[in-house]
């Protein structure tokens, strides 16, 4: 049961969010779920996808940052980031507009309350497991480590994600970001678009 604090906690998270991102309202709400490991190339898609229809984007990552000034990744500091980004998802949906969800999101667990938010919010539901070769991701990392980015991820934390990858249950799209993505960002874009 959720204490009187913890939801006013999660309120202002949520608050916090909705105030850092930018999206344009739709014909219809659209719900975007990445799925990858660190460095698979979810948050260039994700980016790119935002650019092109004007979608919300929620990148765990970047909400860690926001709440949490001592990251720590502890299960309390993970419930409160993904409580915040389930509420900003779900509010942005009730604001009749798209949202994309850059988080790893590699265990059903982890995909089956965005699914619920979906299905309450009558929104289409867009599964994209996004991934790429383990020398590109490998390269990726260490150019990440002298960048600017929200994650926080290294190689160390990649090799024990791996493990966790789950089967996707539901129908999805599967883009290898090693590759040219430009068919398949053009193919979700038009997906999202739809009325």
């Amino acid at each position: 049961m959720i204490t009187d604090v913890a939801k006013t906690q999660r309120q202002r998270d949520t608050e916090r969010i909705l105030q850092s991102i930018h999206f344009t309202t739709a014909n219809s709400p659209v719900l975007v779920v990445l799925v990858g490991l660190p460095a698979s190339g979810k948050t260039c898609l994700a980016a790119e996808l935002s650019k092109r229809t004007g979608a919300a984007v929620i990148e765990s990552d970047a909400v860690r940052k926001l709440l949490v000034q001592v990251r720590c990744y502890t299960h309390a500091e993970n419930r409160r980031v993904f409580a915040a980004v389930h509420a900003a998802v779900d509010a942005t949906l009730a604001r009749v507009a798209m949202a994309i969800v850059d988080a790893t999101n590699l265990a059903e667990r982890d995909r089956v309350p965005l699914y619920k938010i979906a299905e309450r919010r009558a929104a289409r539901l867009v599964l994209v497991h996004v991934v790429a070769p383990f020398e590109v991701a490998r390269q990726r990392l260490e150019q990440r480590a002298s960048a600017d980015t929200h994650s926080e991820a290294n190689l160390s934390v990649y090799e024990r994600m791996q493990w966790r990858t789950e089967e996707i249950r539901r129908p999805h799209r599967f883009i290898d970001t090693s590759m040219d993505i430009e068919p398949a960002v053009a193919a979700l874009t038009k997906e999202m678009m739809q009325s």
